[in-house]
């Protein structure tokens, strides 16, 4: 079976030596050395002056909600995970969608304008297959009109834009470790923000509002575990070669595939990318049902990633017309993609998907 995705493990002897500390400590989790560790070398890593390791990167997107004190209305993507329209919902605020960019596949910020209201307080944005949005564009949208950014990272780890980290924009980004990320720590995430109040907020949010007997603010489990933070430690230090792995693999795809009637995501100029996913759009629906199908009776998995537009949630009651990424969110699919992932791999999934266009 060929899985669409499939975690990056370390050698596991790299692993069993965080964890003899581990158990020379018993310091499990509550922020301890390995937590302190991940958390500076993350921040030396991505050359970010703020970075709080979490639980997951929903919470993260949660507490940077709760935090910015956002209310009313928030304009958002429709071509996202769910988790992005759901912590939304979840902060009892309401989402309203701005459609994306044909191209990039992230949100278009000439629709953002068009749908702020006395009731917006932000605008959350997704870094979508780990392309980064139209920051600067986007910036100037929110500061004439007074609003917070915050952008989901989830997939855009290691990317920089005109030589800088894509965190460094907007006054929150929410990052995902989870097991199928670039990066990972199993599970986990965390919270990026330049701004030196926000982040000293955010880091009693976290922690149930309080630092031993002192107590200042509400607060949740935001923690992580030191488990979580070795495996960080261990995968931080192979990242260049993971990426460098997945940019080549990218490359066979495309050489196979690039006859064929496919488009993919537009990388915009000046962005130092890292192949985070790799995403087909077929012609029609149809079709990729049809290729979907015949890989899966190879066991070959693929993902509708992103699918449903998220505007057609049906647990929302939104009217928001988003056209552009409807039609994108029918013909993607993501095919299988990994460092371990063999060219001949590669080779035979490419022949499956021509074999459906030449018959």
């Amino acid at each position: 079976m060929i899985n669409v995705t499939k975690s990056y493990l370390p050698p596991i002897e790299e692993y069993q030596k965080y964890l003899s500390k581990i158990w020379d400590s018993s310091w499990l989790t509550n922020q301890g050395p390995l937590a302190q560790e991940l958390e500076l070398r993350l921040k030396e890593h991505l050359g970010v002056k703020n970075l709080l390791f979490v639980s997951n990167g929903t919470i993260a997107i949660q507490l940077a909600i709760k935090a910015l004190a956002l209310t009313g209305e928030i304009i958002t993507t429709p071509f996202s995970y769910v988790a992005t329209t759901t912590s939304i919902l979840w902060e009892n605020c309401t989402p309203v969608f701005a459609d994306i960019d044909r191209g990039t596949c992230c949100i278009n910020p000439e629709q953002i304008e068009s749908l702020i209201t006395k009731k917006t307080s932000a605008i959350l944005a997704t870094h979508v297959y780990g392309i980064p949005c139209a920051v600067e564009r986007i910036g100037e949208i929110a500061k004439k009109n007074k609003l917070k950014i915050i952008y989901d990272g989830a997939h855009a780890f290691d990317v920089k834009y005109k030589g800088r980290s894509v965190f460094e924009y907007g006054d929150v980004s929410a990052l995902s470790f989870h097991a199928t990320k670039l990066f990972h720590t199993v599970e986990g995430g965390a919270i990026i923000t330049q701004d030196d109040e926000l982040y000293k907020k955010i880091l009693l949010y976290r922690s149930f509002g309080h630092i031993g007997d002192d107590y200042y603010t509400i607060g949740i489990n935001g923690k992580n575990s030191e488990f979580h933070a070795a495996m960080g430690l261990c995968n931080l230090s192979k990242i260049k070669d993971i990426i460098r792995r997945r940019k080549a693999i990218a490359k066979h795809y495309f050489s196979q595939l690039e006859s064929l009637p496919l488009t993919f995501p537009r990388i915009p100029e000046h962005v130092e990318y890292n192949y985070a996913y790799f995403p087909v759009f077929f012609p029609d629906e149809d079709s990729l049902n049809k290729v979907r199908s015949r890989l899966a009776e190879k066991q070959i998995n693929t993902r509708r990633y992103f699918y449903p537009s998220l505007n057609k949630l049906p647990y929302l009651t939104s009217s928001d017309q988003c056209p552009v990424s409807e039609d994108l969110a029918k013909r993607v699919l993501s095919l299988p993609f990994y460092p371990q992932l063999t060219f001949e791999e590669v080779d035979m999934i490419c022949s499956l998907i021509k074999g459906m266009f030449t018959k």
